[in-house]
């Protein structure tokens, strides 16, 4: 459950506990070693190549290019401006009579006709649609010597790969994920890996159809591009192009997941993709491979399409008070695509890629500790509750809350409760095959529904508790159709499946631990951690109950929330441990790498900052396992690995953890 617009806990500073003792290439010919930086890619490549020559008969059909038919829909209605004075107001460009600069402007004016176009037929491959084959070819300039391409997009056409890049956009504008970026706007980073639905670059209709083109985009051409490359692009400039550069993007997030062997490929095409990468392009080496027009990026329906433009426009001051949209369906039917969508329409400044690769420290945050709610329905509603009162008291910016795939039984009647405790001006329902997978979530049908608090003729959660019924609240419903390609079904690919985009979530947490410098990755075992006093904290586990006796032995080499109890943690001279667990403030996460008994100290690795660690005073273990490549492949391992058993039985009594499920009641009990 995620709700994206909370409020950050004020509190005083707490004594000192913590001690922080951390002291290009050119392009010859192609061939697969320039194609990605990835030894895995590379491989993949060449067993591509080496399947294409077994199969000699097998030819892929080559698209020819259409020519346009209508030229007025093409072509500015005017010849090219001889005004030196760009249309954004900056100031004039001078060319010098003797350079090679003015001789291309001047070749380049004798071939301008009357219309405004030139008659080479360079621009016959322009239309809407994939770029791919020969026009992405046509449309994309190459610079070796600084390593980054430019290309030139018509309206409506669209780039979709894999792979990550940095993006800039030099003339015009582009969308990337409802994301507008536009000229004059910082270089954005996008990400396409295997995980998710690769992105798609798409050129939009310039704003200004007034704007004199080619005289504008001439002197941004020379500062990215040679002469040669520079005069093929500048044809094909019409008053509805946009030219976007394209770099090479390395990160310590980047560098860190691909260090892990089973990593290596995450920013490569999959292989259920790697017949439609085009693999011979003007953007070798950049780290991106674009995908031909059979491999689809993101698909929205045209339910989606109008669902997404009611929720913007009531977010965007069309309706009274403040915003608040939850978004409900089934597993893997797009409710975080719709989320992610949604957001960078309404805020645009997001980057482009999912979760994983921009990640935030929320304004407040608790932490349930486990993956799934079932064992705990009330401590997950507590959760939730405690989370909306601490959201901001600024009522302006929309709310906006994603839900669980779990929309049968018990998890309906969670449901059931969230929509009655919050405020909601919209819900946002999805589904698909024609239906939704669950009863529709009408404000009407929410007046006999039962949930697993609450009950007619209650309104909201909180009439339970207060016995002060409020008037029936009506809501917006609206209901989502996806139709994209494997929807209802998690991916079978590697890194699709749910439990490896949260490792994926929590190896891009640990990446923060990293250097900024572009170096080599530094395993986290390597890394001097935080030395934090038994007394100074207390400890818990969220998930199971677990003796006093054999806490440290549960907690050692885990992840845990970085929590703040509203009292003072007393000790007695030893460690505290806590009976049940709380429900609390949430700063962060750590790896509690290591307890000294001798000492009486923890050893936490975390990237919080420690003026945030000061408030901390709860250290809970959840049911949240890291990713084993942290215990199995890091580098630097020498010997027996620890925390890593291979020869374990589970067949003997006792074996395995020891499931509580609390609340949970049979559907043929409800109503006793």
């Amino acid at each position: 459950m995620k709700v994206n617009k909370t409020t950050q806990v004020k509190s005083r500073a707490r004594s000192q506990k913590w001690k922080d003792v951390r002291g290009k290439r050119c392009r010859p010919p192609i061939n697969s070693s320039e194609l990605n930086s990835s030894p895995v890619m590379a491989r993949m490549i060449q067993e591509h190549q080496v399947s294409v020559k077994k199969k000699p008969t097998v030819k892929r059909l080559k698209k020819k290019a259409k020519s346009i038919t209508d030229s007025k829909k093409n072509t500015p209605q005017s010849a090219v401006k001889k005004s030196n004075v760009q249309a954004n107001g900056s100031s004039a460009f001078s060319m010098d009579n003797d350079s090679n600069d003015s001789q291309e402007w001047k070749e380049y004016s004798q071939s301008v006709h009357g219309n405004g176009l030139d008659t080479s037929g360079d621009l016959e491959d322009v239309k809407p649609g994939r770029l791919e084959g020969e026009s992405l070819h046509y449309c994309t300039g190459r610079n070796d010597q600084q390593n980054h391409a430019v290309l030139v997009m018509q309206k409506d056409q669209t780039l979709c790969f894999r792979g990550k890049c940095f993006l800039t956009c030099l003339y015009g504008r582009v969308e990337v994920m409802g994301f507008t970026i536009e000229e004059g706007q910082e270089s954005y980073p996008l990400f396409s890996p295997a995980s998710h639905c690769p992105l798609t670059i798409r050129a939009l209709q310039s704003s200004d159809q007034t704007r004199d083109d080619r005289s504008e985009v001439l002197p941004i051409l020379r500062k990215y591009l040679p002469a040669a490359s520079r005069k093929r692009l500048l044809k094909r400039i019409t008053s509805n192009s946009s030219v976007i550069l394209l770099e090479p993007m390395e990160t310590p997030l980047t560098r860190f997941l691909t260090s892990f062997t089973d990593l290596g490929e995450l920013f490569s095409p999959p292989m259920s993709e790697l017949m439609s990468a085009i693999l011979d392009t003007p953007l070798n080496g950049l780290g991106m491979v674009p995908l031909v027009s059979n491999i689809e990026g993101l698909n929205m329906s045209k339910s989606y399409r109008e669902a997404l433009n009611a929720v913007v426009s009531a977010c965007r001051g069309d309706m009274d008070g403040c915003a608040v949209i939850l978004v409900c369906g089934t597993k893997n039917v797009g409710k975080s695509t719709f989320i992610r969508i949604l957001i960078n329409t309404l805020l645009n400044h997001y980057f482009s890629g999912p979760p994983f690769t921009h990640q935030y420290t929320p304004e407040h945050m608790i932490y349930y500790g486990q993956s799934s709610c079932e064992s705990d329905l009330d401590r997950y509603l507590e959760s939730l509750k405690s989370l909306w009162r601490r959201r901001s008291q600024s009522r302006e910016a929309p709310v906006i809350i994603n839900t669980m795939g779990w929309v049968k039984g018990f998890g309906f009647q969670l449901l059931v409760d969230m929509i009655r405790f919050f405020p909601l001006s919209h819900i946002v329902q999805l589904g698909h095959s024609g239906v939704t997978q669950c009863p529709a979530l009408t404000p009407e049908f929410l007046r006999t529904a039962h949930g697993h608090q609450t009950h007619p003729p209650a309104q909201t959660a909180m009439d339970e508790f207060t016995e002060s019924h409020s008037p029936p609240r009506s809501y917006t419903h609206l209901i989502v159709q996806s139709e994209f390609q494997g929807v209802g079904r998690q991916g079978t690919a590697k890194h699709q499946r749910t439990n490896e985009h949260r490792e994926l979530s929590l190896l891009a947490y640990l990446s923060q631990l990293q250097s900024p410098d572009l170096g080599p990755v530094r395993p986290l075992h390597s890394l001097t951690p935080y030395q934090v006093p038994h007394t100074a904290v207390a400890l818990g586990v969220t998930h199971c109950e677990v003796v006093p006796s054999h806490m440290f032995y549960a907690a050692n080499a885990s992840l845990v929330g970085l929590c703040c109890l509203g009292e003072k943690v007393t000790s007695r001279g030893g460690p505290v441990m806590l009976s049940q667990a709380p429900i609390c403030p949430c700063v962060g996460f750590g790896v509690l790498r290591g307890v000294d008994m001798a000492r009486g100290l923890y050893f936490l690795l975390t990237p919080v900052d420690p003026s945030i660690l000061r408030k901390v005073n709860c250290l809970l273990l959840g049911a949240i396992s890291l990713p084993s490549c942290i215990l199995t492949t890091q580098s630097g391992f020498e010997g027996e690995k620890p925390y890593v058993t291979t020869d374990y039985n589970f067949e003997v009594t006792g074996a395995g953890k020891l499931r509580v499920f609390k609340g949970m009641t049979r559907p043929s009990q409800m109503g006793k």
